[in-house]
């Protein structure tokens, strides 16, 4: 973490890597146990070392950025790298139809494995703490709270991913953990996710003051979240059959409860020195030349730099759509086109020598500029790099253009010469927090709530208010100094519910662009068939590669339990249904 909380490591080994079928009961073999670790002072490094679980991802079983299930599965982005087989699980993932069980050790099932590490940390943890008498360790309560919070993250997350999957506590022996069924009815299960945010939530300071742990803060805004995907209850296929208004009520008064602000300019929240800042409400948190031998940085988007340079080096993954580029288009007034903003690229075709010029009387959301790298433009606002080198994006930069197009991803890129920046061997890593819940996205879970409750005047100036940061976020390069490109207004007035909750979903996708939230809005909201279905029947005759692909609705709302863990369970555990 940064300087405020640093890593541990004194206990931190007692949680390295273990084969697949450990991961339900992760007790290190022959060092420590709870019997023999139980102080004070132990159990303050294994609270650490739970936090660290929660960024010890990689490249193959992402579990901090998940550009891959949220961003490239959905209409935002293509796999990218150098063609269909590179990295082909994501591509499997990216066809929906050829998603699988059995897809060896990479990706979903790595993630799986990944997600109840951490949670075997955060578990062992406290059957440590259990052990400690209250007198003998004054923050016992305070760590609970922590420790159940970060468990109830992971669960979440995969709850999000797999919907149907088990819950493992500290409380259960090795025999009983073996037994934890994941065929549970699906309310019943957010509400045992919630449990341990709601002991978070009672049992933490509103702040704390080593930034990165867990608060009330957090909390709150994590039981608006879970209550709002709660909300939309689904059947056993996946379809939403209802919208639970007590459900949407916990929302709003949880969102209030949520002190943050909005970062002034929008591009701060993608910036190296802008880490913990007003809008980061719950972040992981990374390190660079903290005292430990590698440092703790973060290399889960280690393939998605741009790859045609020297100044980066590999591999091109992460690409935007054409469709979500699209999507960024303004009308006259400075509004979204809600309906139609897909008839028409937005750029002009872009030629090697890097231009790329609007298409005629085009105006466009600055938000773009933020997300996206286009020939032609200045990347991570900077047309040169300290004279090493040119830093506007070129047509080169695409690694393989005639399969995934020309568009970069710039987001979760940071300048090379950035003090937060490492590069081993081909692969990148950045000190640079990743964020889980940005104040942006507490706004519009209330916003959402509010017209979902038939209050959508109360949801004009929430969404306003994220659109006016957006207008205002141009003061640095962007368009090569062309900024009479960009317009964005405010919506005057919602006519109707229906138009509320249009302008509500396609604002949720600008502003979060390919931070791979895009997926489970659409899961949510009981629309990713027809959307996915619509965006591919246009996408195909633009990227032959998606020329087979198809949504099934009932599957591919969500990923198969991994078939390695429904074996290790001799059948304990119950595959979603298509698969």
């Amino acid at each position: 973490m940064k300087k405020s909380l640093k890593y541990s490591f004194i206990l931190v080994f007692l949680l390295s890597a273990v084969s697949c079928s450990d991961f339900l009961e992760y007790e290190p073999r022959g060092v420590l146990s709870s019997e023999n670790v139980s102080t004070p002072a132990n159990a303050e490094s294994l609270v650490i070392a739970a936090y660290a679980g929660i960024g010890n991802d990689e490249m193959i079983g992402p579990i901090t950025s998940l550009w891959v299930y949220g961003s490239v599965r959905s209409d935002d982005a293509y796999k990218g790298g150098g063609g269909r087989g590179d990295v082909g699980e994501i591509d499997r993932y990216e066809q929906y139809n050829l998603t699988i069980p059995d897809m060896g050790d990479a990706m979903a099932p790595r993630t799986w494995t990944n997600y109840y590490k951490a949670i075997s940390r955060a578990n062992f943890a406290l059957r440590v703490i259990n052990e400690i008498p209250l007198e003998d360790y004054p923050n016992k309560t305070i760590r609970e709270a922590e420790l159940r919070f970060l468990r109830g993250h992971s669960h979440f997350m995969l709850k999000m991913l797999f919907k149907k999957i088990p819950i493992i506590t500290e409380d259960l022996t090795q025999e009983e953990i073996a037994q934890v069924t994941n065929d549970i009815p699906n309310d019943d299960l957010w509400d045992k996710i919630a449990e341990d945010f709601l002991y978070a939530y009672d049992n933490l300071p509103q702040f704390q003051d080593e930034t990165g742990r867990a608060n009330r803060n957090a909390a709150a805004a994590y039981l608006a979240k879970l209550r709002l995907y709660q909300a939309y209850e689904q059947d056993d296929q996946h379809q939403v059959v209802n919208i639970n208004r007590d459900r949407l009520e916990d929302v709003i008064r949880y969102a209030d409860e949520v002190q943050g602000s909005l970062e002034p300019d929008y591009g701060n929240n993608f910036l190296d020195g802008f880490d913990n800042g007003p809008e980061s409400i719950w972040a992981v948190q990374f390190s660079i030349n903290d005292g430990t031998v590698v440092s703790r940085v973060s290399y889960v988007t280690g393939l998605n730099s741009p790859h045609g340079t020297d100044l980066y080096g590999c591999c091109g993954f992460h690409l935007a759509s054409q469709n979500m580029v699209n999507a960024f288009k303004t009308t006259s007034q400075g509004l979204p086109l809600l309906d139609d903003f897909n008839s028409q690229n937005i750029f002009d075709a872009v030629s090697p020598n890097g231009t790329t010029p609007l298409a005629s009387g085009m105006t466009i959301d600055p938000r773009l500029d933020h997300t996206v790298g286009i020939p032609g433009r200045p990347f991570k606002y900077r047309n040169t790099l300290n004279s090493q080198g040119d830093m506007v994006y070129n047509f080169s930069w695409a690694r393989d253009p005639g399969v995934y197009g020309y568009f970069g991803n710039m987001k979760e890129q940071q300048a090379p010469d950035c003090s937060c920046y490492v590069k081993e061997g081909p692969f990148m890593g950045t000190s640079k927090n990743i964020d889980f819940i940005r104040y942006a996205d507490v706004l519009l879970f209330k916003a959402e709530a509010l017209i979902q409750l038939d209050q959508w005047n109360e949801a004009l100036p929430i969404i306003n208010q994220i659109r006016e940061r957006a207008g205002q976020s141009t003061s640095r390069p962007l368009a090569a100094g062309a900024s009479d490109v960009y317009k964005v207004a405010p919506y005057a007035s919602f006519p109707s519910k229906d138009f509320a909750l249009k302008v509500l979903k396609f604002e949720r996708r600008l502003e979060f662009a390919m931070e791979g939230h895009r997926f489970f809005d659409l899961v949510r909201w009981g629309e990713a068939a027809p959307v996915l279905n619509a965006y591919l029947d246009t996408e195909k005759q633009r990227k032959d590669f998606l020329s087979n692909a198809r949504f099934t609705a009932g599957r591919d709302e969500y990923y198969p339990i991994p078939q390695r863990e429904i074996d290790f369970t001799k059948g304990v555990y119950t595959q979603n249904p298509g698969y």
